[in-house]
């Protein structure tokens, strides 16, 4: 059996229950669109808004509920748009200020809400505020933090905080003062104790729901409120802690004021316009605060995207994912890969194996109750491109990797070096142009080439390529996403609530196993339904009401007893209704 004979048979079946109104974002599946690097409508070599509008029937097809836009925003481009110099303008490289109104209306006629970017740690260096603060005007230079320095004459850096993009967190003006970039010194951080700060966001976002948005994706929504006094660390290779440990410039806790006022305004207008979290916690309950009742409705779970191939850090994960958003009434948000990450393709081995896990992990987090994000190109099985010449790469922290080494006489290594599994964390690799049709470069793209080039041999991964092909990546996550609506145990994280709710027929009321227990820790169920079961080892095996999933790590085949009838596959299984025979680097869907 293979995935290929799947969601016909469910098809007629109700969908989720949260698939529409207010609630729709509980077991939403959202599509990130890195415009860049979409579709370009005017031969340019990059994305932009009509090329997004002309590829939404792409994403109608697919399956997804929502596309979440990249930053779009009149913008120097020293980050990839993450620079914004003015939030209520589009940059004429993507377009204009009506190719964004008619995009949310084709979205909307299509069945797909659209979430759109939002940066409110930092500015461009170009935005109006930090040109009035460059320029001494009185006040100005209050909304952002600048500090004099240390040492004689203030040479020295206010404190010891280094930039996530290399070298330190400061940069001097004329003047003497040092001003705070959390990330490339184009970027300079806000300081979100001003009030002018607070006013001024609630009217951009005011701005983008009047034209008809549907929610934000927060960037660095964790960043914008620094400890008091800005502290030193006492410590550097700093951007290897976010994540792991407390830091005085992420993850405090006055950012959540800010998000409860954002709450109380996206509420305003009408249920159903939601925000989204991009925040870095050192535990799953830091991160759960976030999607409190009165904050935010989703935070992204980094700790799944970060996670090894490897069963057992898979269940940790989960588990606790799963058991810190319970405790808070918020359903956890699984992803896998983004425009700032290695692709997991290439993170879980590249190649085939790579790309059979890969698969299999999409399966697994689309099995998983709550929400999921799929970065473009995942649903092609797009490795990571890691031989990129130096010469077009545009990610800052290359470039500031490169002058560090430059300035300094030891033995560091240039921060673009290629690695076996991608290139030294850096993003060009992941934001390469989509494939969309033909033999050759730019593969339907545009009329002409791509900011950065796409490799030769990626005709058979475009999308016309795959589509029709049973055995194609493509097909996989379009008929994952038309049985997870079509399953009712999938994807709403309330399904199936109450004990033994992920029992198989004729099992008792703890489970096939007898376990017990409240928050699945020992196998018993959680209150969205989902229960672990006995698995071999290197196997995972849960159930939801009337489904299970089993996910097989190993590089050979596992025999056990079949859980069901199976209903989609990463990789071809054998069974005789009885037993069944597990590829290995697989994941199956089976139903009762």
């Amino acid at each position: 059996m293979t995935h290929d004979s799947t969601a016909v048979q469910l098809a007629s079946s109700s969908s989720n229950a949260t698939a529409s109104g207010g609630g729709w974002w509980r077991d939403a599946v959202i599509y990130q669109v890195y415009v860049r690097s979409f579709a370009d409508s005017d031969g340019d070599g990059i994305g932009d808004l009509r090329g997004v509008r002309s590829r939404l029937p792409h994403l109608a097809r697919l399956g997804v509920d929502a596309v979440w836009l990249t930053p779009f925003y009149v913008s120097p481009q020293a980050d990839g748009g993450y620079d914004v110099a003015d939030y209520r303008a589009v940059d004429p490289l993507f377009g204009d200020l009506s190719d964004a109104d008619e995009l949310v209306r084709a979205a909307h006629a299509l069945g797909l809400r659209v979430i759109v970017d939002v940066v409110p740690n930092h500015t461009s260096e170009r935005h109006p505020w930090f040109r009035a603060a460059l320029a001494g005007e009185p006040g100005a230079r209050e909304r952002y933090h600048f500090r004099p320095g240390r040492g004689p004459d203030g040479a020295e850096p206010p404190n010891d905080w280094e930039s996530i993009f290399g070298g330190p967190a400061w940069t001097r003006v004329p003047d003497g003062d040092w001003y705070l970039h959390l990330f490339a010194p184009e970027q300079p951080d806000l300081d979100w104790d001003h009030p002018e700060v607070a006013a001024e966001f609630a009217s951009v976002l005011r701005f983008w729901l009047d034209l008809g948005i549907d929610g934000f994706r927060i960037d660095v929504a964790h960043g914008m409120v620094k400890a008091p006094g800005l502290p030193d660390i006492g410590r550097g290779a700093q951007a290897t802690l976010i994540g792991t440990e407390p830091l005085p410039f992420f993850d405090q806790d006055g950012v959540h004021e800010i998000h409860r006022s954002w709450r109380r305004l996206l509420d305003s207008y009408g249920s159903g316009r939601i925000g989204v979290a991009e925040a870095w916690a050192p535990t799953s309950e830091r991160l759960a605060l976030y999607v409190r009742p009165d904050e935010l409705h989703q935070a992204f779970n980094f700790r799944f995207l970060n996670c090894p191939w490897d069963p057992a850090a898979m269940r940790t994960v989960i588990d606790e994912s799963l058991a810190a958003t319970t405790a808070v009434g918020a359903p956890t948000t699984w992803v896998l890969s983004n425009h700032d990450v290695v692709r997991h393709v290439t993170r879980y081995g590249g190649g085939a194996r790579g790309l059979a896990r890969a698969r299999a992990a999409a399966l697994l987090m689309l099995a998983l109750p709550g929400s999921a994000y799929v970065y473009q190109g995942e649903e092609l099985g797009l490795p990571e491109v890691a031989d990129l010449p130096d010469r077009v790469r545009q990610d800052p922290a290359f470039r500031r990797g490169r002058r560090r080494l430059w300035d300094t006489d030891g033995p560091a290594k240039p921060v673009g070096q290629a690695e076996p599994e991608g290139q030294d964390g850096l993003r060009d690799g992941c934001r390469v142009p989509l494939p969309w049709s033909g033999a050759e470069p730019p593969y339907g793209f545009g009329p002409t080439g791509s900011w950065l080039p796409q490799p030769a041999g990626w005709g058979g991964l475009s999308v016309a390529a795959q589509t029709g092909d049973p055995h194609s990546t493509l097909e996989l996550y379009r008929a994952a996403l038309e049985l997870r609506r079509a399953m009712p145990g999938l994807g709403a994280p309330e399904a199936g609530t109450g004990s033994g709710a992920g029992a198989q027929p004729g099992a008792g009321p703890d489970g096939p196993d007898g376990a017990d227990g409240a928050d699945g820790s020992d196998g018993g169920p959680y209150p969205c339904g989902m229960r672990w079961q006995p698995a071999p080892e290197g196997v995972l095996l849960f159930t939801r009401p009337g489904f299970a999933c089993t996910l097989n790590s190993r590089p050979d085949p596992v025999e056990l007893p079949a859980p069901g009838r199976p209903v989609l596959s990463s990789a071809p299984v054998e069974t005789d209704g009885r037993t069944v025979r597990l590829p290995p680097d697989s994941c199956t869907w089976w139903s009762w």
